[in-house]
């Protein structure tokens, strides 16, 4: 594999209620030209999936395939990211500090500033809006959140969530694929009231943008205007491919062949043919299932979570 470095409601008036704020955010990794920042040399990962992604809306990315690339696309507002390189204790997503009151009826989100959606519209609390009420009046939205009653605004950086019942895990509940922001200017209606994503392909805030797709391969390349670039999150990747090979031993064939440096969705059995090969590991999921990887690969933290490709990075083939 030699020294090659490979490219890693209904608006509710509602009396002020107290809510706590203990979650804050220090955006602790620092900003320009810290670990993260755009690369001088292109780097390039190839992920091998075990069926295609057909959907980019992430609210109706149901297979594992479509959340992946979903994922790189759109940000849920709930996350923890950390830069490439394993420096920095990371900071959080879309949204910075949250809190609720007694009985976590109504929670409240304090919204990063200064971030935009790929195709130019604000990040705002309007935005969050638009897609609270798609969630609340779409069927998929619903099983996601089935206690979501309204939301408003108090401030442009502020949305206030209203349930029907307390919820002590709401901002877990906030961050799965399947909830990732959508740019209001791609819904149609804007409103969000039973909208379709009528434009996916940059109605996303994420670290990379929809270059080329067809039946087996889709790219995705770096956006150079990602919010996170300047804290120092990456991405260090220039280019994904996301490839697909139904067939479970075709997938590590293509990693074995130094093809791709990431292998999705392979039985527990595939294990054994991984570990004998010195240049490949591999890492567990919550089932029977592995993802393989070449140890060149670094910065993927579990097998069975989306991962936010942003925070991986590559070594040289063959470094430890």
């Amino acid at each position: 594999m030699g020294q090659r470095v490979r490219g890693a409601l209904l608006v509710v008036a509602l009396a002020l209620v107290p809510l706590g704020l203990g979650c804050g955010d220090d955006d602790a990794i620092e900003a320009a030209g810290g670990p993260g920042a755009a690369p001088d040399a292109e780097e390039a990962l190839t992920y091998v999936l075990a069926g295609p992604p057909d959907e980019l809306d992430p609210l109706l990315a149901a297979s594992r395939p479509d959340q992946i690339l979903a994922r790189q696309i759109h940000e849920p507002l709930v996350e923890r990211l950390r830069g490439p390189f394993g420096e920095g204790r990371g900071t959080r997503g879309l949204v910075r500090s949250w809190g609720s009151s007694n009985d976590r009826v109504i929670w409240r989100f304090e919204l990063r500033r200064r971030v935009r959606f790929q195709d130019g519209a604000p990040f705002d609390a309007r935005a969050v809006l638009a897609n609270v009420e798609r969630w609340r009046t779409l069927g998929p939205g619903q099983e996601v959140l089935p206690e979501l009653v309204a939301a408003d605004a108090p401030r442009p950086d502020r949305v206030r969530f209203i349930l029907s019942h307390g919820v002590a895990d709401f901002p877990q509940r906030l961050a799965t694929p399947r909830l990732g922001i959508v740019s209001p200017a791609a819904l149609r209606p804007r409103s969000g009231r039973f909208a379709a994503l009528a434009r996916p392909e940059r109605s996303g805030t994420g670290p990379f943008e929809l270059r080329e797709r067809g039946p087996d391969r889709t790219v995705l390349a770096r956006n150079v205007e990602w919010w996170g670039t300047p804290l120092g999150l990456g991405p260090v990747l220039d280019q994904v491919e996301l490839r697909v090979a139904r067939d479970a031993r075709r997938r590590v064939a293509i990693l074995r062949a130094g093809a791709a440096e990431l292998a999705d969705a392979l039985p527990a059995s595939a294990a054994s043919r991984v570990r004998s090969d010195p240049l490949l590991t591999y890492l567990s999921g919550d089932g029977s299932e592995v993802l393989a990887m070449e140890r060149s690969v670094r910065g993927v933290r579990s097998a069975s979570a989306i991962p936010p490709l942003s925070e991986v990075w590559l070594t040289t083939v063959g470094a430890g």
